[in-house]
């Protein structure tokens, strides 16, 4: 017989794969971060390119390794996200790298962490199936995100940086498809 948790879970990983599977292709990610309590600003763009992974495939592996997952542990999906950041007042290049994300239940293993290179996980869940709630706790910071699809060429981000339950950052996100 399956529980009320099992079927939970099941719907979550479904919506999860989804979810991925509906973000897959390039965005320019047009972004602004408040750093709290002073809310000085810093404004920013990225060009994201987000790939769908499947069960089971090598970059899935390698991530269940690097969680030390045992070999019989398989990611349920998972996307990679590819990005390249500028400063929107200097024009700078900031960033550009490759995160990858991986499923089982309703936690999220990920390669690295928004403040570190470690590998972390998440919890999530779903309000309603095109928002994505995510739950990340490490170096005693907790990072709460809400991703949000708004049709098909549109998704929306907010994150809150919190530490010691303070709120630090605030980050907001516009988000078009290309």
């Amino acid at each position: 017989m399956t529980s009320p948790s099992q079927i939970l879970q099941t719907t979550d990983e479904s919506l999860l794969a989804e979810f991925f599977q509906a973000s897959v292709g390039q965005w320019r990610s047009e972004r602004r971060y408040y750093t709290l309590p002073e809310a000085e600003t810093k404004e920013m763009v990225s060009v994201i390119t987000i790939s769908f992974l499947e069960q089971g495939c090598e970059k899935l592996r390698k991530l269940a390794q690097m969680h030390s997952l045992p070999d019989t542990v398989n990611l349920t999906c998972g996307a990679e996200v590819i990005w390249e950041s500028t400063n929107s007042i200097s024009n700078k290049k900031e960033s550009k790298g490759t995160t990858l994300f991986g499923a089982l239940g309703n936690t999220i293993y990920r390669d690295r962490g928004f403040a570190t290179a470690k590998p972390v996980t998440a919890q999530y869940y779903f309000p309603n199936p095109t928002t994505l709630c995510l739950r990340t706790e490490y170096n005693n910071s907790v990072f709460e995100e809400e991703l949000k699809l708004v049709g098909s060429k549109y998704r929306t981000r907010q994150s809150i940086i919190s530490r010691a339950g303070e709120q630090l950052m605030i980050g907001q996100y516009l988000e078009k498809r290309i």
